[in-house]
């Protein structure tokens, strides 16, 4: 695929731009009805894309954002966000590849689906019957649903482009000889670990009171501590779209997957008994309240596992 780079400041003829906008001058007696001014550049072209500056400047202000929210001071995100202007475009060209990727490979039915899929999540977490009312709720807070939904939308065609067209593609290309070999020569990276079988109760805090959403949880941890179904209590209380399917069961997770998950979790059951509720732990996005089902002490022993040898060497693969 052919990417060229131009300057994010360099002005370009009208026939370069996407979707060119343009605006007339005033009306004058002298005015020519050709003449327009550009609102919009080109900074990479991408194949049939391109990357304007707008877009650019979007993802700029989303970064310093993000930087805000972890704690640094504006104009320290500012600065540290222009610096790496160069590292944002060149991002922005890969996404578009894989976007563009996407269409080719047929994925964007499926995208949309899962796009469709948070938004009725959202609608059930505030408690709405339609996703006109939801968008007003969106708006009425200074959200736009429709960037919201584009953005979400390019996320998912993204991670399917990669999950189907890198990681599958590479999973599988290891012949039954080679996978052998590799873990022959890494055993100690098979041995069996720690896992846990948990069941979770989550409450998000979107568009609640955080100390309401608190107290209902310390309640029912209350009551699950008293005896009650565990299965029941999640489904009146747990926010996760499929806990009517599986009455909050997680499965059996190695300590490791845990790890990737949250780090935090792994020290939220430590020291759990089988059968014991975990107070409530608090993230950015909500409450978990977890059971510890069953616990499966690690050994020392190598186990061959094909399937867990093809993920090692896929994810060591990812990078290049």
């Amino acid at each position: 695929m052919k990417t060229s780079l131009k300057s994010p400041f360099a002005k370009l003829s009208a026939a370069a731009l996407l979707a060119a906008a343009f605006i007339s001058h005033p009306a004058s007696a002298n005015a020519q009805e050709s003449e327009v001014r550009v609102i919009d550049e080109v900074v990479a072209q991408v194949n049939d894309g391109v990357i304007t500056l707008s877009r650019v400047k979007r993802e700029i202000e989303t970064v310093i954002g993000g930087l805000i929210e972890q704690g640094k001071a504006k104009d320290a995100a500012r600065t540290e966000t222009e610096a790496r202007q160069g590292e944002i475009i060149a991002n922005l060209v890969n996404e578009e590849l894989l976007l563009q990727k996407g269409k080719e490979a047929g994925v964007e039915s499926d995208a949309e689906a899962r796009v469709n899929q948070r938004f009725l999540e959202l609608m059930k977490q505030q408690n709405l019957k339609t996703l006109e009312a939801l968008y007003k709720l969106m708006e009425s807070q200074g959200i736009d649903p429709q960037t919201i939904r584009e953005g979400w939308r390019r996320q998912f065609v993204t991670e399917l482009v990669i999950q189907r067209e890198v990681l599958s593609k590479t999973f599988w290309g290891w012949s039954p000889k080679e996978i052998r070999a590799y873990y022959e020569k890494n055993k100690e990276r098979f041995r069996k670990p720690e896992y846990v079988t948990l069941a979770e109760i989550f409450m998000s805090f979107a568009g609640r009171d955080e100390n309401a959403v608190r107290a209902k949880a310390k309640a029912a941890v209350e009551r699950l501590r008293g005896g009650a179904d565990f299965g029941l209590v999640a489904v009146e209380n747990s926010d996760r779209p499929d806990v009517k399917d599986n009455q909050g069961n997680v499965g059996r997770l190695s300590i490791p997957q845990l790890r990737e998950i949250n780090p935090e979790f792994v020290k939220v059951v430590a020291g759990l008994k089988v059968g014991e509720i975990a107070d409530p732990f608090e993230t950015s996005e909500g409450l978990e309240i977890f059971k510890l089902v069953a616990r499966e002490e690690a050994s020392d022993e190598s186990v061959f596992d094909e399937s867990q040898v093809r993920e090692t060497m896929t994810y060591e693969a990812v990078p290049e």
